[in-house]
């Protein structure tokens, strides 16, 4: 076990993990973390990696993880997933989004009973603005009413 991130568990976490392991309501990645700490817990069990990794069906790498994220983060660090830190910028800006949204009400093409998706992106593509179709979908899913399509139902 390497020296630089040790497990030390207090009374209280070691007592908390095993309630959650037990229950086995959490998700499965939650609960194989919570017993990596349980089992390098320096004033428990002590394993090394390479046997907790083995017991657990895990790769060593994903045991020396865990342990550095408890002892720089915490127990919740370390049992539960990290959110993504990542923001995508927006294809559509405000105008982008109202002008998709007026030529969605409007008429569909000649020879159409309504817009669809692709026609969508095709009409803003030839008014200066590059979306696909599926940046279309998900900016017309924002509306509370389904724009493209007959029903309301």
């Amino acid at each position: 076990m390497s020296a630089r991130y040790t497990v030390r568990l207090s009374d209280d976490d070691r007592e908390a993990l095993r309630l959650f392991v037990s229950r086995g309501t959490a998700p499965a990645r939650a609960i194989a973390r919570a017993r990596v700490l349980l089992k390098t817990d320096a004033d428990g069990p002590a394993w090394d990696d390479a046997r907790v990794a083995e017991a657990l069906d895990l790769c060593a790498a994903t045991v020396q993880r865990v342990r550095k994220r408890f002892v720089t983060g915490g127990l919740d660090a370390a049992v539960e997933r990290k959110r993504p830190d990542r923001v995508y910028a927006r294809a559509l800006g405000g105008r982008g989004e109202a002008e998709l949204t007026r030529l969605a009400c409007s008429t569909p093409p000649e020879g159409r009973a309504r817009w669809t998706l692709r026609l969508l992106a095709d009409r803003m593509a030839a008014l200066g603005h590059e979306v696909s179709h599926e940046t279309v979908r998900q900016t017309l899913k924002k509306t509370r009413s389904d724009l493209i399509s007959t029903s309301s139902g």
